[in-house]
């Protein structure tokens, strides 16, 4: 126990404290178990960090952050480390990769059961179903998800310029006062170029030389590690969902044809619809359906996107093309907080059920939604709105 104290003074001796995320203030920390999750590199683990260095003094015992991966638990359980920690006054419990250990929803339970005055983090992949373990915690386990960074970040990290969130209904009816606040403090459309190639992942800052070795060691390690851990992917097939990624990275998200898929990686076409739902949960695509109340577990999906534009930018040709990139940030900012669907031949998405979106260049018209209420253009290119032709680069503000 007195090395993983060592471990953890060193941990927070070595946390940044000069951006925290605004997630900071979402999470319901009072909570007796909490559940952080997303794909690796958003920056879960600085979170979690943040937060004890915060609220607790350095040489602190009340708190402990520790990662499952740790030598320690080799020959010690997860029950063990809380049993001693909570005799010698430990208040607050962080378990980082929670998904590395086997059969952890059995032992968080029983932990939680154990020790009720004990506060118990965790976090993990976005594979992982936090509430869906071996034992039941969806009564116990408060969850969250991390993603990366929005546009609006990207301007406070890369920028210094501290912006409030917007929500979608205010960007719909508000959208000059937003870009009248924005435009006052820089030029958006220059910081947006900069954040779809390089606004996505914190860890940019640490090292940005080898930011795009960065994402494909993430990619590697999701595919390699992750995939068949938690979900139990054939170490053999590894090479060709990456081939499936990299197709995918490469072509213009038309109607999806699950037969051209499976002929270009060659794998038979249930297994590739099994794993672009692995991938999907992964984090590294977005499936797109036109109806989300009646997908099936093996219903093709109606687009495909790689996740978000900076993933793009590290695996497509020449970055990608640039009516996918615009599309892959809407879908990715947009669904963070609200349900997007395919909008089949009225609009690119459609968005709650009701407003229907188009996504475009400056000159991208109405013609296709001209007669839709609710309707809207989200354009790149331009800074102000023009009646319902709205910035794209607005839809960054939602997080």
């Amino acid at each position: 126990m007195d090395r993983l104290f060592a471990k953890h003074a060193i941990y927070m001796a070595e946390t940044p404290m000069d951006i925290i995320r605004d997630t900071m203030n979402d999470i319901q920390w009072d909570a007796r178990l909490l559940s952080i999750k997303g794909p690796k590199g958003v920056g879960k683990t600085t979170l979690l960090k943040q937060f004890l260095k915060l609220n607790y003094p350095p040489g602190s015992r009340k708190c402990l952050y520790c990662s499952v991966d740790s030598i320690y638990f080799s020959t010690h359980s997860l029950l063990d480390l809380a049993d001693e920690f909570v005799k010698m006054g430990g208040e607050r419990l962080v378990l980082d990769e929670i998904h590395k250990y086997e059969h952890w929803s059995a032992e968080i339970k029983e932990i939680y059961d154990l020790y009720p005055r004990l506060k118990v983090a965790i976090s993990g992949s976005s594979l992982l179903q936090i509430l869906n373990g071996d034992a039941d915690l969806s009564r116990r386990c408060v969850p969250y998800h991390l993603q990366g960074l929005s546009f609006r970040e990207f301007l406070r990290f890369d920028k210094g310029i501290d912006f409030p969130v917007w929500k979608w209904e205010d960007i719909l009816a508000r959208p000059w006062d937003l870009c009248q606040l924005v435009k006052s403090k820089c030029y958006p459309l220059a910081c947006f170029a900069d954040y779809l190639k390089r606004g996505y992942y914190p860890f940019y800052y640490e090292n940005p030389s080898t930011y795009f070795t960065s994402i494909e060691n993430v990619l590697n390690y999701i595919i390699d590690f992750e995939l068949p851990q938690v979900r139990k992917v054939d170490i053999a097939n590894t090479r060709k969902m990456k081939s499936l990624l990299y197709v995918l990275a490469n072509q213009v998200p038309f109607l999806v044809d699950i037969s051209n898929l499976a002929a270009k990686t060659g794998m038979e076409r249930n297994t590739v619809l099994a794993y672009l739902k692995y991938l999907d949960e992964a984090k590294l695509i977005h499936l797109l359906y036109s109806d989300l109340s009646s997908v099936k577990k093996m219903q093709k999906p109606d687009k495909i996107y790689i996740d978000n534009t900076n993933l793009l930018n590290a695996i497509a040709n020449n970055g990608g093309d640039i009516g996918t990139i615009r599309e892959i940030f809407a879908v990715n900012q947009l669904s963070y907080a609200h349900k997007v669907e395919y909008g089949k031949k009225n609009g690119d998405f459609l968005v709650d059920s009701t407003a229907t979106i188009e996504i475009g260049g400056k000159d991208k018209g109405f013609k296709q939604i001209a007669d839709l209420p609710d309707s809207y253009v989200f354009a790149d290119g331009i800074e102000f709105p023009d009646g319902a032709k709205i910035p794209l680069w607005t839809l960054g503000f939602l997080y």
